[in-house]
């Protein structure tokens, strides 16, 4: 295997980065999850994925401890998958994070899913990333509306 069959390694992401711990394991390339304590598949969402996480915890200073990743939830009997929810200190979802991958293009489309999940969720704030743009938004209780803000929210 070679960088070239993993092309979006080398596109820049409008991300911090680290030290990734990056392995081949039967085949296939995997990333260290720091949270999970355990390797996971590098698709191109994972590499979002872990960029975010990394920053969320590094620059925003949020803590490990109330990241859920990857759990599953209902809405209208349809099983869904949200990639990232980060509770407040009582334990209530304070953001909810879908990613992409950094050639999927961030549209109306994209959007509507994350507030699909929210409807089940409550999040206060929502985030949609390819790693390259980021939509932030913030619920708004008087208006029950979402405003968009510049960037993600201090913990």
């Amino acid at each position: 295997m070679t960088a070239a069959d993993f092309p979006f390694l080398e596109a820049p992401l409008n991300l911090p980065t680290t030290d990734f711990k990056i392995t081949t394991e039967n085949g296939k390339l995997s990333i260290f999850d720091a949270l999970r304590k355990k390797f996971l598949v590098l698709t191109p969402e994972e590499w979002v994925r872990q960029h975010l996480i990394y920053y969320l915890v590094e620059y925003k200073k949020y803590p490990k401890s109330l990241f859920a990743l990857e759990r599953g939830l209902k809405y209208n009997r349809l099983s869904k998958r949200f990639d990232i929810l980060v509770l407040d200190r009582e334990g209530l979802p304070f953001l909810l994070v879908e990613c992409k991958a950094p050639e999927v293009k961030l549209d109306q489309k994209v959007v509507e899913q994350v507030c699909v999940y929210n409807k089940t969720i409550n999040a206060r704030f929502m985030a949609i990333s390819n790693g390259v743009q980021h939509i932030c938004l913030e619920y708004v209780e008087s208006t029950n509306s979402y405003r968009q803000i510049q960037t993600f929210p201090q913990f």
